[in-house]
């Protein structure tokens, strides 16, 4: 349906009839950076990353993906009482506009921890990412792209969340993709690779000295 619009959308303005409300259009500022901020920022934060608990980070975010979580949410495919309430008023359009918008954030790193990551961790954390093959979908820098999240550095509370989700089948995905990959993690595990993508800073973990 976005693409019909779109494609509805250009045929019109090559009509010289239109072509004048067209250029208007086209000269409009773009609402959507002030929606965001009146509608969003209070828990995802102006820049993207909020300081609320369980509360995803969308600075660095794909607008690809960003727009087939929005339509989760509207279609009510994914279930979130506050994301719900805010999608389901949404027009095609409307899922458009923030999706583009959120894209345009750039990454915003966690604050410095109080202490360094667990060595050990971060190691076992990568091993898992490697086994279970997260770093083919959402790359070695898990920055993902297109339809696939960017992991490093978000919240590890929302991690975990989503990762126990889709173990159990609760978080839909946009494929079955996620589903099948953690199937055979376990809930230990999957508490791993949320502290290790969260606390991830652009480098794997070195494997330990022989």
């Amino acid at each position: 349906m976005l693409l019909l619009a779109a494609t509805a959308g250009a045929q019109q303005s090559n009509k010289p009839r239109s072509s004048g409300k067209a250029a208007s259009a086209a000269a409009a500022p773009n609402p959507y950076p002030q929606r965001f901020a009146a509608l969003c920022a209070a828990c995802h934060g102006a820049n993207g990353r909020g300081e609320m608990p369980g509360t995803p980070v969308l600075a660095g975010q794909h607008s690809f993906y960003a727009i087939t979580q929005l339509f989760l949410f509207r279609e009510g495919r994914r279930s979130n009482e506050a994301m719900t309430a805010v999608a389901k008023t949404m027009t095609d359009a409307d899922l458009r506009g923030f999706s583009d918008f959120i894209g345009t954030l750039p990454p915003v790193p966690p604050p410095p921890p109080a202490s360094p990551p667990d060595a050990a961790r971060m190691r076992k954390g990568a091993e898992l990412a490697q086994q279970h093959k997260c770093v083919f979908c959402h790359g070695a820098d898990l920055a993902g792209g297109q339809q696939v999240p960017r992991i490093g550095g978000q919240r590890e509370d929302y991690l975990q969340v989503s990762l126990q989700g889709f173990k159990s089948g609760k978080r839909p995905g946009y494929t079955m993709a996620m589903v099948g990959a953690v199937s055979e993690v376990t809930p230990e595990e999957l508490d791993t690779l949320a502290y290790y993508a969260a606390h991830f800073t652009g480098e794997a973990a070195k494997p330990p000295q022989k």
